[in-house]
């Protein structure tokens, strides 16, 4: 699939068929988001691989019970780690936040590249989430996404967007 059309055509899945994701389809999604592109090349991430029905529906319970994320066979959860570091006054925390989204970001295209659809979701209980998958207290939840096939809804176009010129300026805001 040519790349432009996977950016077109990505779209937040809300319901998915229980059919399993190939291992080694999993693994090149999971390959993508790998070889992103990081400040200073530090990768401050780590993704979790939720297949664990009882796991999935507690997760699901601490994203405001967004129920349809246990619907699919696979959850994947994106940490960022805060490395510090001295570099003027570059966005300091915020930085692994930016670099983990890079990489959840290819993670999302490459599923949708492979077919499958995902949900980047954004909303949920920091505490709850950490505490499930127990996970550090110095380790951040970035976002979590379902992974799998889609159910009834479909890729396509996207909805409304603003046109360039709304958006993009030139010499100046």
């Amino acid at each position: 699939m040519d790349f432009y059309e996977v950016i077109r055509t990505r779209r937040s899945i809300r319901s998915y068929k229980s059919d399993p994701v190939p291992e080694e389809t999993l693994t090149r999604i999971l390959e993508a988001a790998r070889v992103a592109p990081s400040g200073s090349n530090r990768q401050p991430w780590k993704f979790i691989i939720v297949r664990n029905e009882e796991i999935k529906r507690k997760l699901a319970r601490a994203c405001h019970n967004q129920m349809f994320i246990a619907e699919a066979p696979i959850v994947i959860v994106a940490c960022g780690y805060n490395i510090h570091w001295n570099r003027g006054e570059y966005m300091g925390d915020l930085s692994m936040l930016v670099d983990v989204s890079i990489a959840f970001t290819h993670l999302i295209l490459a599923a949708r590249a492979e077919g499958l659809g995902t949900c980047w979701i954004g909303s949920f209980s920091n505490r709850e989430v950490k505490k499930i998958l127990n996970i550090p207290e110095d380790v951040n939840v970035v976002a979590i996404t379902p992974l799998g096939y889609p159910k009834d809804e479909s890729f396509g176009e996207p909805g409304p967007r603003k046109p360039l010129s709304e958006i993009v300026s030139v010499d100046h805001f």
